[in-house]
């Protein structure tokens, strides 16, 4: 208060305040948590001691700051945990891009604009609300952008269980959603984490292309097709090119074929809606992108930050598993004398596995 007398807050009304504000925000779910993640960070520990992290150099630093939120944010004494729904109601189905080796399969969360702006915006908004009600309020909003275990926090926030894919599923929406989070310094009632639903089922570990889930709850994000397409940087490891077909940015199958996802619904946000077709487009048309027309029409999305030389390395691998044609050996001979070597690389693979194969 403007007059030094400590503001007097009622903690319940504030909570179910915020989450209206979060619902009229577009969020479909928001859940509060307390800070306390001991458990999650021995598992974060002993992960990072076996190297199953790659080069995600970025969930080995900062120390302790990912599983102890207060020494992120001297201060914070809760998470709000929030959940935006991201599955494109007008897309091609993902297992008929899948099955055509000549068409490229894109990730369903990249297909329209960042999510990084759309939930920053958004919780930025939710941020400066209860900022406006609460005179001692500090916080910070996070959308995959700092040291945070997010999915962890959701689950104790009861936004949903860890799947044995290690992401979280809500019986009502499956794993189609995006998570955001903003700590507080607030002592805000927090929700009961939900019971886990998976089961026996063991459909994600089995449908994995390149075995990346090693065991429940343990991915191995050095096999992963996200990781090798999104993440690492250099050349694709040769064992794996073959298994990674025609996914040259993400792979969805361990949500495609979870049971829960028959309940997921999709989003409502015009941002999240298809750009430039890229739900259903050939790989040739995609490889014939020079820079600068993959930076003009990939402005906005999260494809962007890869870059135009990975983005060529992808498809060159991509197009190295599709059926044999003129059209396909052409587009990669076009690219033989690139200027990268790392994209030079991946079309002599390519075309070696063409040069291998009858007609």
């Amino acid at each position: 208060m403007q007059d030094g007398t400590p503001q007097k807050i009622n903690y319940d009304e504030l909570t179910a305040q915020i989450r209206r504000w979060a619902y009229e925000l577009g969020f479909q779910a928001v859940g509060i948590s307390d800070t306390d993640l001991t458990a999650a960070e021995n598992g974060l520990l002993e992960w990072l001691s076996l190297g199953l992290h790659g080069e995600l150099n970025y969930m080995a630093n900062h120390g302790a700051k990912r599983s102890r939120p207060a020494e992120l944010l001297p201060g914070t004494l809760r998470v709000i945990s929030l959940r935006m729904n991201y599955l494109p109601s007008q897309s091609r189905d993902s297992w008929q891009v899948l099955a055509e080796g000549e068409r490229a399969f894109i990730s369903r969360y990249a297909l329209g604009r960042d999510y990084h702006k759309v939930l920053r915006n958004r919780l930025a908004n939710l941020a400066d609300k209860i900022r406006n009600e609460v005179t001692e309020f500090n916080g910070r909003v996070f959308t995959d952008s700092a040291p945070v275990m997010e999915v962890e926090l959701a689950r104790k926030a009861g936004l949903g269980w860890r799947g044995k894919h290690t992401l979280l599923l809500s019986r009502e929406h499956g794993s189609w959603f995006f998570l955001g989070e903003i700590y507080v310094n607030l002592p805000l009632p927090i929700d009961a984490p939900q019971l886990e639903h998976c089961g026996t089922c063991m459909r994600c570990i089995e449908i994995c292309p390149t075995r990346a889930i090693i065991a429940p709850y343990r991915l191995d994000a050095r096999r992963c097709i996200s990781y090798l397409t999104i993440e690492l940087k250099g050349s694709i490891p040769a064992e794996f090119r073959p298994l990674i077909g025609n996914r040259i940015y993400g792979c969805d199958d361990c949500q495609l074929v979870c049971p829960w996802n028959g309940f997921a619904q999709t989003t409502v946000e015009p941002d999240f809606a298809v750009r430039h077709g890229l739900d259903d487009v050939s790989l040739v048309e995609l490889f014939a992108w020079d820079e600068a027309e993959f930076k003009a029409r990939l402005a906005g999305s999260a494809i962007y930050r890869i870059g135009h030389e990975q983005w060529l390395r992808n498809i060159a691998v991509a197009l190295g598993n599709a059926t044999k044609s003129a059209v396909v050996v052409a587009a990669l001979t076009r690219r033989a004398t690139h200027q990268s070597g790392l994209v030079r690389e991946h079309v002599e693979w390519a075309l070696m596995r063409h040069a291998m194969t009858d007609g």
